[in-house]
């Protein structure tokens, strides 16, 4: 973990010892792991290799493929017969018409779902490379917790040496080595969970990554900072605070998922009518010709032109099941399109809200992490002097220690929400 160093001064200060207590939280790679990866290319694998990426691109080639059928031509069918009665044999060709009435809704609703596999496979995409970049922040955090716990049961462990010593040269009790004791402990059952916490992590980015999470096989090479880029967003975005319930619902009208519902949406529309065209089914026209008649002389055996048109009857079917399940699948999509907008404009107005709760937070943190540190090395000198109770060091190192803790945590949280947000405010292509 290292200090949000692009954050101005006046904005959020570093104090040089939080800088100092950060390098101590230095990531070093994990024993055994042969892949070191960054933010940029666990994403990268993620979208080139991951289960959700696949799944959208399976949906845009299904996609696609219905389009070739929506706007192939029907085939006409050729008949040849022969009968016993003259004249005997029959050539006839049967053409189907594929009415411009029923072909425009059809091809219009399959290029309107072709719209919206695009517009989803975009959504899937963005969520995928969030996912991988969340995940991995929380990593990078859950590396933190784990080398601060793990620095802190050693601490712990000193300390209890210490008393020890203390206790045998006649300046420390049997209590004071007892609670000693206990605590350091506790602080190596907090490291041994925080271990598992970060290998779990880390195999979570494995997964989406698209590598068998059999085995860490990877070791995070970014730190838990924000980028130059980020900060200038974040800042405009929070002095932006006061329109941000104004432009929401405009903001979300742009967001793949919101208009993936949107074209599904014409597509239903355009189904409907489609079938209420289709009522009548499709129209044929025949065309051919009859010839040989053994009754009559072979050199005056004319052929005979036969012409028709087929026109199917709805008498006792008139499509009323497709149009039912077309209109179902309509409100269906109009549903579908007002929860996405409803919950894209919720997550779009309170991530703003937390982003300003977030900074702020983070700025305490920092002047909080350097003061309880200070506490508990002046403690721990006292108690080397004489001057303090084990009880009072104690409690400093536990206050400094969660101080820092809760930094960490507040920091990933700041890093994650930066992500979120800026797959909110994205703009995407349209096909």
């Amino acid at each position: 973990m290292t200090r949000p160093d692009s954050l101005p001064p006046e904005r959020l200060a570093i104090p040089p010892l939080l800088a100092a207590l950060v390098l101590v939280l230095a990531f070093a790679p994990p024993a055994g792991a042969q892949l070191h990866v960054t933010r940029a290319g666990a994403a990268h694998a993620a979208l080139a290799s991951g289960p959700r990426v696949a799944l959208a691109r399976a949906d845009s080639a299904l996609a696609r493929a219905a389009l070739i059928t929506a706007r192939a031509l029907p085939n006409p069918s050729l008949s040849a017969q022969h009968s016993g009665a003259p004249p005997q044999r029959h050539l006839l060709v049967d053409v189907p018409f594929d009415a411009p009435w029923v072909r425009g809704p059809r091809i219009g609703a399959a290029e309107a779902l072709g719209r919206a596999a695009y517009l989803r496979a975009l959504s899937e995409r963005a969520a995928a490379q969030l996912e991988v970049d969340t995940t991995y922040t929380r990593a990078l955090g859950a590396e933190a917790r784990f080398r601060l716990s793990r620095l802190t049961a050693r601490d712990a462990d000193s300390l209890r040496k210490m008393t020890s010593l203390r206790r045998d040269a006649g300046d420390a009790s049997d209590l004071d080595v007892d609670l000693a004791t206990v605590t350091a402990g506790q602080q190596a059952n907090v490291a041994a969970a925080d271990s598992l916490s970060y290998m779990s992590a880390l195999l979570t980015v494995q997964t989406l990554m698209g590598i068998p999470a059999d085995s860490v096989a990877i070791a995070l090479d970014d730190t838990l900072r924000l980028q130059p880029a980020d900060v200038r967003s974040l800042l405009a975005l929070t002095d932006s605070m006061a329109i941000v319930a104004p432009a929401a619902a405009a903001s979300v009208e742009i967001l793949p998922s919101v208009a993936a519902a949107r074209a599904s949406l014409q597509a239903s529309e355009l189904a409907i009518a489609r079938e209420r065209r289709g009522v009548w089914g499709l129209t044929s026209f025949q065309a051919g010709v009859e010839w040989h008649d053994p009754t009559v002389d072979p050199t005056d055996n004319e052929k005979l032109w036969v012409l028709g048109v087929t026109v199917p009857l709805p008498l006792f079917n008139q499509n009323q099941g497709a149009i039912a399940q077309a209109t179902a699948e309509r409100d269906r999509a109009r549903a579908e399109l007002a929860a996405a907008r409803l919950e894209m404009r919720q997550r779009y107005v309170e991530g703003f809200r937390e982003l300003a709760s977030l900074r702020a937070r983070v700025a305490r943190d920092q002047d909080l992490v350097v003061r309880a540190e200070r506490v508990a090395a002046r403690s721990l000198t006292a108690y080397r002097e004489g001057a303090s109770a084990l009880p009072a060091v104690l409690e400093a190192r536990r206050t400094a220690r969660e101080m820092l803790g809760q930094y960490i945590d507040d920091l990933t949280a700041l890093v994650t929400l930066q992500a979120e947000l800026r797959v909110l405010t994205q703009t995407v292509p349209h096909p």
